[in-house]
């Protein structure tokens, strides 16, 4: 194992990278049918996105957090929450847990809890390593910026393999005009059309911000709604109830029944253990991968 100065953990959303590996191959109708007659492309792209950003980011620890199914406190709430996004495609729903078992062979975390996102295990997670090491978030999920702070770093994907949005707080101040934390009151004031709740409608991202930048908060707001627009303080007032509500589905939870001791998330793959997997999944192309990062290791 490289000796750092510091611990480096990267939490992976792995259902980010799964569902991207799957879309960008799907489209083409690439499913990488395997001899069992098992689809396996979103596993194949999961497993090059994490080498990959595993070369990218350098990290001595890795945990990879997992939504646990559509029900969750916020669809408790507000049954709507994600209530556009349809079913998973018949061809992913194999690969949920073929690439669990891909990440208990690279001997890593598999984080997840009933009742919460991803994210919110990535958020207790991270803010529980303050003081104990830095963090960096992978995914392609911009609610996580939210989170960002002095030990917690978050990489974006984009299009293609290797390419990242790095956000540090000062990126993301420097980006938006708001800090991470306003990020939250953002999102509940001009909703979120991705994971279905409306906020305070007719408020957009362009007013959300400047209200944000004059009064700090929604409580900010509200005890100057006599210096905001007619239009403005109506269309507050009409929605109350729902800004309130959308503050709560867009706030990450950190206080998540889950956790991830450093000791049980060391990076330190066997690769006798990866290969074997990878071997049943009929790729041959990774063996390398491995290889190349048990020499980083040692």
């Amino acid at each position: 194992m490289n000796q750092k100065n510091e611990p480096h953990l990267m939490l992976v959303d792995g259902m980010a990278l799964l569902f991207r590996a799957y879309f960008a191959t799907s489209v083409t109708g690439q499913f990488m049918i395997n001899s069992k007659g098992v689809p396996t492309n979103a596993i194949y792209g999961f497993i090059k996105h994490f080498f990959t950003a595993v070369e990218h980011f350098n990290p001595s620890h890795v945990a990879v957090c997992w939504d646990m199914g559509s029900k969750t406190f916020r669809t408790e709430l507000y049954p709507n929450y994600k209530g556009n996004r349809s079913e998973a495609p018949v061809e992913l729903i194999p690969q949920f847990d073929l690439v669990k078992e891909v990440v208990d062979s690279l001997q890593l975390l598999n984080i997840g809890m009933v009742g919460f996102e991803a994210d919110d295990c990535i958020g207790t997670i991270a803010k529980n390593m303050k003081g104990s090491a830095n963090v960096t978030i992978l995914t392609g999920d911009q609610d996580i910026l939210q989170l960002l702070d002095e030990h917690i770093s978050v990489a974006l994907l984009k299009k293609g393999y290797g390419n990242y949005s790095l956000y540090t707080p000062s990126v993301f101040i420097e980006e938006k005009g708001i800090t991470p934390q306003q990020m939250i009151d953002l999102k509940a004031l001009m909703g979120d059309s991705s994971d279905n709740y409306p906020g305070v409608r007719g408020i957009g991202e362009k007013t959300a911000l400047k209200l944000l930048q004059t009064y700090g908060d929604i409580n900010g707001i509200l005890a100057n709604l006599e210096k905001l627009t007619k239009g403005q303080r109506l269309k507050i007032e009409t929605d109350l109830d729902m800004l309130h509500l959308s503050r709560i589905l867009a706030e990450i939870k950190c206080d998540v029944p889950v956790t991830c001791l450093l000791e049980k998330s060391i990076l330190n793959i066997n690769p006798e253990l990866a290969i074997n997997k990878f071997n049943e999944l009929e790729f041959k192309h990774f063996h390398r991968l491995v290889q190349k990062q048990e020499a980083i290791n040692f």
